[in-house]
C-alpha cells in the first residue's frame, strides 16, 4: 500500500479497513451527477475495482452536476464517457465499464452494489436478489432539492469497529477490595468518556496484578467518575500505577431488504419531528416514482399540472406504518415536485459523499451502517415568497450546461450567479470541492464576474487521496495555480475568469489584499486548515461586510457554516479547538512525571527542538554577537554542552554522539530520577510518593536489536550530522555493523558525561572557542530532505519514553496525530461539507432573506449524526440612544480639505453625541483626554493621517481607503464595546 497516498485516511480507517477497500469490487450503476460523485469518492478512496454502468446518452442537464462530462460527451453513454477521466484520479484502482444486462450472475461477482438514478422497477429487481446473495446493495437518489440513501448489508452484518474514536485510556489513582471493586482514575474524571456498559482491560498495575491479566469485563460508571468493576475481595492489595483501557466490541445489524423496508421504513432522523419530515418525503418519492413508471418521465420543472398530478398519486399510497393519512403535507409534495426534474451540484455532493461512506462501511466493517434510510432536503433555498418562485417558463431546458440547475431555480438566478466575484482561501481539499462546485453552477462566468482562489501551498504526494483537482504530475506545483487551470478546464465558460494567488491572506499581505481587492468581491470561501487563518480571514469579511461561508473536516466529521451581514453572528469559531493549538503541559510533568502518550510526545518534540535547533541558534548567536542567550534553563545548557562535546568529523563521531545521547535520556536521567525519589519513598501522610498519576519509571538497556532504540540512533544521527554539515546515513545495515564494533554506551557515555559536566562550568570559553568554525545548521521541523528523520527521531523518543514510565504504547500513526502533524480526512466529509456550503451559497447569490432560510451544519459520518441548525442573530448593543451590532461601524466621510483630530473628535459628538474620552488605531493611541492640555493641544491640531504615520512611525499603504479606529467613550461601563470607526481617506 501507498502509504504516502493514503496517510490522511488511514488515520481514520485504519490500516486492515484499508486493506479490505483495496480488495474490493464496486458496481455502480448510474454515472449522472450522483454517480459521478460516488465513483469520484471510491476511486479516491482506493477501492480496488469500479465498475460502471449506464448506457444512457449524456444530456445538456447532467453537465449541471456532472464533472467527468463535456459538451463532447453529449449522445454517448455516460459511463463510457467517464472511464478515461475517472481513471485518471488513482492509477491503483481498475475501472471498467459493463455494457450487457444487470442480470444475477452479475451481481454476484460483486461485493458491493450501488444504484443511482435508477427507476422503482430496476430498484425493486437488485435490490432483493443483492439481500439473497448476501451482497451489499445501496440505492441514492436526487431530485430537484430532494435526496435520499438506502443500506442493506444484510440480515447478519457484523461491525468490527463500531465508533472513529480512539480507545479510551486512563490512569488509575486506586482500586478498593470489594464486591463490587472500585477504580478511582486520576485527574479530572469529568474529561472521561467511559459509559456504562464499556469494556474495559487493566495494564501495568502494582499490588493487584490480577486484574493485569484479566479478561475484558463490563463496568459501571458512577457519579463520581469512578469506575465498578467485579468483586476484587481475593485480589492482592493495590499498590499503584496502571491503566484502563476501553476495549472496542463488535455489534451486529439486521436489515430489510427493499421491497419490505419501501412499506416498513426506519428512517435516520434526531428527533420525532425529523422522523415524521422524513417520512413524508418516503412518500413523496414513492409519488414521483409512480408518476415515472406512468409517463415515462419526470414531472416537467415547475410544471403546476404535473405537480398536482404527484399529488393526488401520493394521496392514493397506503398509509406507511408509523404515520396518519392526515400526516400527507399536500404543500411539500407540490414543492418537491415542481423542482424534481432538476439535478444540481451540492446535492449529488451531499448525497454521493454519504452514500460512499457507506459503501466503505460494507467493505471494512468500520463504523455503523445508516439503519436504512437517510431522508435530506434543502427546499429552504427556494424563495419563502411564492411571487418569487420559478415559473414553467423560465425553468424551460435551453440546451446549455446549466439546464438541471435551471429546472429548479430558473434563468433569472442563473444570471445573477454568472455576475458573481468570489474570493475562495484555501485550495486544499474542501478548496478542490468548492471550486469544482463554482464551475458547475456557473459562478463568475460572465463579464465582470470571476473567481479569485488563494492559497500558498504546494502539491503533496499525500493531497492527491482527496484533493479532486490535483494529480500525480502536479506534485510540487502550487495548489492555486493548479485549481485555478482545472477549475476552467471543468467549465469552459470559466476561461480567464479564475485568478491564483499564491500569498497568504494574513496581516503581511494586506497591500495585495487591500480594499480596492476586497471592494470587488462579493463573498468569500474559506476552506483553511487552521484556526488562526480562519479567524483572520473572518475578520476580514467582517471589515468589509462580505458574507462568509466557511467549512471544516477531522476524519468523518465536518461542518459548514455562514455569516451573512447584518443578519447573522459573526463567525467566532470553536474556542476549545482554539485553544487547543496552544496547550502546554507543565515542565515538571513533561521532564520527570509523564502519565500520558501526550505528555511522551510533547517531550520528545521539546527534545528535537532543544537538540537540533534551539542549541545551534545559540551557538551561532554567540559567534555573532558574543553573548550567550542560554538564560537559565538548565535542560538547554545541558542539550547545548552535548552539542559542543565534540565537534564531530565523521559518521562515526555522529553515531558515538547519538548513542551517547540515548544513555542520557533512557538510563542515566532515568536512574538519577530514582536516586532522589526511590520506588519505594513514602510521603508524611503515609502514601507512596509513586502513585496516583506519578508513574514510577525504570531505566532501560540499550539493544540495537531493537527497532525503536535502532531508530532512535539513526534518526538522532543523520540529524546531529545535517546540523554540522556532514553527511548522514541511510543504511541499516552499515549503522549495525558499526554499533557491534562500538564500546558499551553506559561505559562510553559515562566519560562523554562527566566531561560535559565540567563543561558546563567552563561553557563561555568553550563557545569562544567555536567562534571561528563555520556556523552551524539549525534543524526546522518539518523541513529539508531529511524530514523523515524529523518524526522519526519524534517516534523513537515517544516510544521509548513511554517504554520508560509504563505508558500504554501506540503506533506510530497515532504519535504522528497527536504531534498534529497529520489531521486525519477522508474526501467523502469533505465532498459533503462542500455540498453543504454550495448549498448556503445559493441562498446568499439570490439577495436578501430572512435568517430562519440559512442553515449551519454539523455531522459526523461515523456515528449517522447529521444536525442542521439556523444560525443565531447578531447581539444587540446600547448605548444611550445608539443601538448596534457586530456588523455595524461608524463612518466618517472623508473631508476636503482632511479633517485634523480635533475636527474629527467633534464631527463624532456632533453626529453621534459621543464625547470620545480615547481613540486608538490598533495598539497606537491618538488621543486620551487624560493627557496633560499640552499634548492634547499638540495632538489635536494635526491631520489624522498626519498623527497615524506619527504615532505608529510608518507611511500609510497606498490604496487604503479606511483607517479603521476604536474609541471609547464617556459614560460607558466595562462591557460596551462601541462599533469602529472608519475614517473615509
Amino acid at each position: 500500500m501507498d502509504e504516502d497516498l493514503y496517510s490522511r485516511q488511514l488515520y481514520v480507517l485504519g490500516l486492515p479497513a484499508m486493506q479490505r477497500i483495496q480488495g474490493a469490487k464496486v458496481l455502480l450503476c448510474g454515472l449522472q451527477g450522483l454517480g459521478a460523485e460516488v465513483a469520484k469518492n471510491l476511486v479516491l478512496m482506493g477501492v480496488g475495482s469500479l465498475t460502471l454502468y449506464d448506457p444512457h446518452p449524456a444530456c445538456w442537464a447532467d453537465l449541471a452536476a456532472q464533472f467527468f462530462l463535456s459538451e463532447e460527451s453529449l449522445g454517448q453513454s455516460r459511463a463510457e464517457a467517464s472511464q478515461a477521466r475517472l481513471a485518471q484520479l488513482n492509477e491503483d484502482v481498475q475501472i471498467s465499464v459493463h455494457t450487457g444486462d444487470i442480470t444475477e450472475d452479475v451481481l454476484l461477482g460483486f461485493q458491493v452494489v450501488v444504484l443511482t438514478d435508477s427507476k422503482l422497477e430496476e430498484q425493486l429487481k437488485v435490490g432483493p436478489l443483492c439481500h439473497k446473495h448476501g451482497v451489499y446493495f445501496l440505492m441514492a437518489e436526487t431530485r430537484g432539492l430532494v435526496g435520499r440513501l438506502f443500506c442493506d448489508f444484510g440480515e447478519d452484518f457484523t461491525v468490527e469497529d463500531p465508533t472513529e474514536a480512539e480507545p479510551m485510556t486512563a490512569a488509575i489513582q486506586a482500586i478498593s477490595q470489594g464486591s463490587p471493586g472500585i477504580v478511582t482514575l486520576s485527574g479530572d474524571t469529568k474529561r472521561q468518556s467511559f459509559c456504562d456498559g464499556d469494556w474495559v482491560i487493566f495494564s501495568g498495575i502494582e499490588g493487584m496484578v490480577e486484574l493485569n491479566s484479566h479478561s475484558p469485563q463490563p463496568v459501571h460508571v458512577q457519579k463520581d467518575g469512578s469506575l465498578e468493576i467485579e468483586d476484587t475481595t481475593t485480589f492482592s492489595r493495590y499498590v499503584r500505577g496502571g491503566v484502563v483501557t476501553e476495549v472496542k466490541r463488535p455489534k451486529s445489524v439486521r436489515h430489510k431488504p427493499l421491497d419490505i423496508a419501501l412499506l416498513q421504513p426506519h428512517v435516520v432522523a434526531q428527533n420525532t419531528k425529523e422522523v415524521q419530515h422524513a417520512l413524508r418525503l418516503h412518500q413523496a418519492f414513492h409519488a414521483l416514482h409512480r408518476f415515472q413508471q406512468l409517463y415515462g418521465r419526470l414531472p416537467k420543472p415547475w410544471d403546476p399540472v404535473d405537480a398536482e398530478t404527484v399529488v393526488g398519486l401520493a394521496q392514493d399510497l397506503e398509509p406507511l406504518e408509523g404515520t396518519k393519512e392526515e400526516s400527507l403535507n399536500e404543500a411539500l409534495l407540490r414543492t418537491v415536485a415542481l423542482s424534481s426534474a432538476g439535478s444540481i451540484s451540492p446535492m449529488a455532493a451531499i448525497l454521493g459523499g454519504v452514500a460512499a461512506q457507506e459503501v466503505l462501511k460494507a467493505i471494512s466493517r468500520k463504523f455503523m451502517p445508516l439503519e436504512q434510510w437517510l431522508y435530506f432536503d434543502a427546499l429552504e433555498c427556494l424563495p419563502e415568497d411564492e411571487k418569487l418562485l420559478p415559473n414553467a417558463a423560465d425553468c424551460h431546458p435551453r440546451n446549455c450546461r446549466y439546464d438541471g440547475q435551471i429546472a429548479v431555480f430558473g434563468t433569472g438566478f442563473q444570471e445573477k450567479l454568472s455576475y458573481q466575484n468570489y474570493l475562495l482561501a484555501g485550495a486544499g481539499a474542501i478548496g478542490c470541492e468548492m471550486l469544482k462546485g463554482f464551475a458547475l453552477v456557473g459562478l463568475g462566468v460572465r463579464a465582470n464576474g470571476g473567481v479569485a482562489v488563494a492559497d500558498m501551498d504546494h502539491i503533496e504526494r499525500s493531497n492527491l487521496s482527496r484533493q479532486f483537482l490535483f494529480r500525480s504530475q502536479d506534485i510540487g506545483r502550487p495548489k492555486a495555480e493548479v485549481a485555478a487551470a482545472a477549475a476552467q478546464l471543468l467549465n469552459p465558460d470559466l476561461q480567464g475568469r479564475v485568478t491564483s494567488y499564491i500569498y497568504p491572506l494574513d496581516p503581511t499581505t494586506e497591500y495585495i489584499y487591500d480594499d480596492s481587492f476586497f471592494s470587488g468581491v462579493d463573498g468569500v470561501v474559506a476552506a483553511l486548515d487552521s484556526f488562526q487563518a480562519r479567524h483572520y480571514v473572518a475578520a476580514r469579511c467582517t471589515h468589509y461586510l462580505k458574507p462568509l461561508l466557511e467549512a471544516g473536516t477531522q476524519g468523518t466529521r465536518g461542518s459548514a457554516s455562514v455569516f451573512v451581514p447584518y443578519v447573522t453572528e459573526v463567525y467566532k469559531g470553536p474556542a476549545t479547538a482554539v485553544a487547543s493549538e496552544d496547550a502546554s503541559y507543565p515542565v515538571c510533568t513533561l521532564r520527570h512525571f509523564p502519565s500520558t502518550v501526550e505528555h511522551s510526545v510533547q517531550w520528545a518534540q521539546d527534545e528535537f527542538e532543544g537538540l537540533f535547533r534551539l542549541s545551534a541558534e545559540t551557538i551561532n548567536c554567540y559567534q555573532r554577537t558574543r553573548t550567550s542567550q542560554l538564560g537559565e534553563d538548565g535542560t538547554l545548557l545541558q542539550q547545548v554542552v552535548g552539542v559542543l562535546r565534540m565537534r564531530p568529523q565523521t559518521w562515526q563521531d555522529c553515531v558515538v554522539w547519538a548513542l551517547g545521547h540515548w544513555q542520557l535520556c533512557f538510563h542515566d536521567s532515568i536512574v538519577e530520577l530514582l536516586r532522589h525519589f526511590p520506588s519505594a519513598k513514602v510521603l508524611k501522610d503515609g502514601t507512596l510518593f509513586w502513585s496516583g498519576s506519578k508513574r514510577c519509571p525504570h531505566p532501560l538497556q540499550f539493544d540495537p536489536n531493537q527497532d525503536m532504540h535502532f531508530l532512535y540512533v539513526l534518526a538522532a544521527a543523520n540529524l546531529y550530522a545535517g546540523m554540522h554539515g556532514l553527511p548522514g546515513s541511510r543504511d541499516p545495515s552499515a549503522l549495525r555493523e558499526l554499533l557491534k564494533r562500538l564500546p558499551e554506551p553506559d561505559r562510553m557515555h559515562r566519560n562523554l558525561f562527566s566531561a560535559g559536566q565540567e563543561q558546563l562550568k567552563e561553557l563561555p570559553g568553550i563557545l569562544g572557542g567555536w567562534s571561528k568554525g563555520p556556523p552551524l545548521k539549525p534543524v526546522l521541523f518539518g523541513k529539508g530532505d531529511d524530514s523523515n528523520f524529523h518524526v522519526d527521531f519524534v517516534v523513537a523518543a515517544t516510544d521509548l519514553r513511554c517504554q520508560n514510565y509504563e505508558i500504554l504504547p501506540v503506533n506510530c500513526a497515532r504519535i504522528k496525530q497527536i504531534m498534529g502533524r497529520v489531521i486525519p480526512a477522508v474526501v467523502t466529509s469533505t465532498a459533503v461539507v462542500a455540498g453543504l456550503l454550495g448549498l448556503e451559497l445559493y441562498k446568499v447569490v439570490s439577495g436578501p432573506r430572512p435568517l430562519g432560510t440559512f442553515r449551519h451544519s454539523y455531522l459526523h459520518l461515523a456515528e449517522n449524526y447529521f444536525l442542521r441548525s439556523v444560525p443565531s442573530r447578531p447581539a444587540i448593543q446600547s448605548f444611550h440612544h445608539l443601538k448596534w451590532t457586530c456588523w455595524h461601524r461608524l463612518k466618517v466621510p472623508a473631508g476636503q480639505p482632511e479633517r485634523t483630530l480635533e475636527s474629527l473628535l467633534a464631527h463624532i459628538q456632533e453626529e453621534h453625541g459621543l464625547k470620545v474620552k480615547r481613540l486608538l488605531h490598533g495598539q497606537a493611541r491618538l488621543y486620551s483626554s487624560q493627557w496633560p492640555p499640552e499634548k492634547q493641544t499638540e495632538r489635536l491640531r494635526l491631520r489624522v493621517t498626519e498623527l497615524v504615520q506619527q504615532v505608529t512611525r510608518r507611511k500609510l499603504e497606498p490604496g487604503l481607503r479606511v483607517l479603521v479606529l476604536e474609541l471609547s467613550c464617556e459614560g460607558e461601563d466595562d462591557e460596551t464595546a462601541f462599533p469602529p470607526l472608519h475614517y473615509e481617506l
